[in-house]
């Protein structure tokens, strides 16, 4: 699973984007959306990556 985890935001950010196009919206408008999927994102990503760690045999 650890290995699939850059779909993640990946698949979050496609979400968005198909949001902002049905809305009428463009990317420039939707940017801090962006910027808030990739860093909720990160902060997600780390918290599994130091459970993985701590947990490890």
């Amino acid at each position: 699973m650890i290995k699939f985890v850059f779909l993640f935001p990946l698949t979050l950010c496609l979400i968005w984007y198909a949001y902002l196009s049905y809305n009428g919206h463009s990317v420039a408008d939707g940017k801090k959306g962006f910027i808030y999927i990739t860093i909720v994102s990160a902060v997600i990503i780390a918290f599994f990556a130091i459970v993985w760690l701590i947990t490890r045999p």
